[in-house]
């Protein structure tokens, strides 16, 4: 079973399916294998690993976004207005 990753347009190496949202790769190990690194599938439900390519999916939370990330929350400043609760920009070294 196999899927294109989105954004790059290409076929993964292959695609393993996984219940969990931390996935362990080593490449297959052996002589062809590679490091073992450990992968987070958060926040979309799947990741490349960046050695050998395979795409690992949770089924259960691939393509969903959680609630925290793409929520806007209105401002009420208005755009460039000072906000006095917030940190100041940091000092560009050489600026007054």
């Amino acid at each position: 079973m196999s899927a294109v990753f989105p954004g790059h347009g290409r076929m993964p190496f292959e695609t393993i399916e996984i219940d969990e949202m931390v996935a362990a790769c080593n490449g297959g190990g052996g002589p062809l294998g590679h490091p073992r690194v450990y992968l987070n599938l958060m926040p979309h439900g799947r990741v490349e690993c960046p050695y050998c390519s395979r795409l690992f999916v949770n089924p259960k939370m691939a393509g969903r976004v959680p609630p925290e990330e793409g929520v806007v929350m209105p401002s009420s400043h208005r755009a460039g207005e000072e906000r006095p609760d917030e940190s100041p920009a940091p000092r560009q070294p050489g600026a007054p």
